[in-house]
């Protein structure tokens, strides 16, 4: 179209498409049309006017509108214009259907079911025939205003979508960058605070994120972006020149002015900062549309940064609570080797409870693994618990069974609303004899050498007050492994846990003899970027150590 998007009035040079046979006829039309100011290009057939098109459509020069004779000699009227319809770049154009001959009602019906907007009989008056013109121009560009607004609001529906999907500073940046590319059609950079003070950077998809700036020029961004919004509220946007903004964050090595459009969710938190090339959202039409949208955009990136900035700091907290109470290094357990792994879930998702603990008694040594059900510092501060309370009650007994039983009016008493699994073992380092509890977890693995099987012991989860049955006792070989693990190893979503077991024994089955490699080749099997903590210990008598 010639006319500004956003205007409904026709221009005055509207190019019409005359298509008519009749050389007179088509030379009247034209003259009226000139008269008017339009821009006429003539067609003596259909064939001769789909090549005009594409002659047209190649140099960027489409009609406005087609006045198109229904009477041709190579194909109908009705079936040029089904064919301009059809065509994905010309579906949009007008076509009006004339006639020297009196129409009726079948003839209008057929032009109108083809797609055609308007119908008139020549000769015509020139004003009636610059009325349809206009008419129908004016029609197709109020229906491509409201197909681009609607497309620029769905671009931003799903870039709010995005955002409010991210899980961590770094994708929240990225999604950012990359709905404002969208919407505004060029190179896009977002900024967005850590919850430690580091500055993530997200780019656009097609920008090379190892081409970027250093950090001292995204800093420089930041406080820009926090003179900008110095006393003010909701978004903020100016025009950064070239000599202030640094180079190389929309194109490598080039240096251009930015639009930066700046957002904070409340006074305490830091902007989360946006910008485009200045080209891309200033000025009328298009650019100043983007611009709106963009501010959209970078608002609802600062709404979302304030809740996962928040989460952010609580996960942190969670794992410092669960490294500090779950050493990777463990006391000397006489007779027996054992080894442990802790893996927190991965950035992107929450905060688990697993734990694991290994403890000398007058009666042997009590190893054991847990979970506390849920993703929260509240699950974090219960495992915790638990496994204090563990080690206090094992001053009194080792029996794996009073552990568990008194571990479950823990919960009950104290946290009405939590539950838990946990799996003991006590083991006598002189004669391998072994005493298993196990409340709701997964079972222990008993590995050899090409071989592994679960041990046969159960029980119901803590927290819920059911009666615990009598430890499962077994004899653990000198040349055989106790292994352990928390369900965030091999649960996945969508596979059976089932399947997921048998995978993992059938991989321990073939592991190493070493303790700390048998652990190690689990953790690279099945251990990557894991929605859950895992948690694993494995152990066996030191007669076969080393």
């Amino acid at each position: 179209m010639n006319a500004t998007e956003g205007s409904p009035e026709p221009a005055d040079e509207t190019t019409v498409l005359v298509v008519d046979d009749a050389p007179a006829s088509r030379y009247a039309l034209g003259a009226v049309l000139r008269r008017a100011g339009h821009q006429v290009v003539p067609a003596a057939s259909a064939g001769e006017a789909l090549i005009e098109l594409d002659t047209l459509q190649r140099a960027g020069a489409l009609p406005d509108v087609a006045l198109v004779d229904i009477g041709l000699p190579d194909m109908s009227g009705y079936e040029l214009c089904r064919r301009i319809k059809e065509l994905p770049l010309t579906s949009g154009m007008p076509v009006v259907h004339f006639s020297a001959k009196p129409a009726g009602p079948g003839d209008r019906t057929r032009g109108l079911d083809a797609g055609a907007d308007a119908y008139f009989t020549v000769p015509a008056e020139p004003e009636e025939i610059q009325a349809v013109v206009r008419a129908a121009v004016r029609g197709a560009r109020f229906r491509s205003t409201a197909e681009a607004e609607s497309a620029r609001l769905s671009l931003l529906a799903e870039a709010v979508l995005a955002v409010q999907a991210a899980r961590c500073p770094k994708e929240l940046a990225t999604a950012t960058a990359t709905g404002a590319a969208r919407l505004s059609g060029s190179p896009a950079v977002a900024f967005v605070s850590g919850a430690d003070g580091e500055l993530v950077v997200g780019t656009s998809r097609r920008r090379a994120s190892h081409a970027l700036p250093d950090a001292s020029a995204a800093e420089e961004v930041v406080r820009l972006s926090e003179r900008l919004m110095a006393g003010r509220t909701g978004v903020q946007s100016t025009i950064v020149p070239s000599p202030m903004w640094p180079a190389g964050y929309f194109r490598a090595g080039q240096s251009e002015s930015a639009r930066l459009l700046v957002a904070c969710g409340s006074d305490t938190r830091p902007p989360v900062c946006v910008a485009v090339p200045a080209y891309a959202a200033t000025g009328d039409g298009p650019g100043e549309e983007s611009s709106r949208l963009l501010a959209r955009l970078v608002h609802a990136a600062a709404l979302a940064a304030e809740p996962l900035l928040m989460y952010e700091v609580e996960r942190n907290i969670a794992l410092t609570l669960q490294h500090s109470f779950l050493p990777k290094r463990l006391p000397a357990m006489p007779g027996t080797e054992v080894v442990v792994r802790y893996v927190p879930a991965s950035r992107h998702t929450e905060i688990g409870g697993d734990f694991y603990a290994a403890l000398t008694t007058d009666e042997g040594v009590l190893v054991g693994v847990g979970d506390v059900v849920g993703h929260s510092l509240d699950a974090a501060t219960v495992m915790v618990e638990i496994r204090h309370a563990l080690r206090a009650y094992a001053v009194e007994t080792s029996d794996p069974q009073v552990l568990v039983e008194r571990l479950d009016r823990l919960l009950m008493r104290y946290h009405p609303h939590a539950t838990a699994t946990v799996c003991l073992a006590l083991i006598d380092p002189g004669t391998g004899r072994s005493r298993i509890a196990n409340a709701g977890h997964i079972p222990p693995l008993i590995v050899e050498d090409g071989a592994a099987r679960y041990c046969a012991a159960s029980g119901p989860l803590l927290g819920i007050g059911l009666d615990h049955p009598e430890p499962t006792e077994l004899k653990l070989a000198p040349h055989e492994r106790l292994l352990m693990v928390t369900d965030g190893l091999i649960e996945t979503r969508g596979i059976d846990l089932g399947v997921s077991l048998e995978h993992l024994r059938q991989v321990a089955a073939g592991g190493p003899a070493d303790l700390g490699t048998l652990c190690d080749t689990l953790l690279s099997c099945f251990g990557y970027e894991r929605a859950d903590d895992i948690a694993l210990l494995a152990v066996r008598l030191a007669g076969e150590a080393g």
